[in-house]
């Protein structure tokens, strides 16, 4: 069960669903923020930074998010280049719908 209370969270953000996410309105700023790090990076601006900051994110979790982002980002991009796939008993729904979506 550990984990468990995250579940709903965890499905609609692996289908790619942010709306369906149940976050609360900071946290939905913040994965948002990471999106466009992930989508666009030269995107991302100062305002949009600013209302991480008044929201309540402090300027280290915010750092914070753009390292993890960062780094994921280079770990799917090794995957893709190596064509490395998880085996099927980690996956066991296919592909998620938020990584096959444009």
């Amino acid at each position: 069960m550990q984990g468990e209370q995250y579940g709903q969270v965890a499905r609609a953000l692996r289908d790619g669903d942010l709306d369906r996410a149940p976050v609360s309105p900071a946290e939905r700023l913040l994965l948002e923020f990471v999106g466009t790090l992930t989508r666009h990076a030269y995107r991302v601006t100062d305002e949009q930074v600013q209302s991480l900051r008044d929201v309540g994110w402090t300027d280290a979790q915010i750092a914070e998010a753009v390292y993890d982002g960062a780094l994921f980002n280079l770990f799917v991009r090794l995957a893709d280049a190596f064509d490395i796939h998880p085996p099927q008993v980690m996956d066991p729904d296919g592909v998620p719908a938020a990584v096959t979506r444009g």
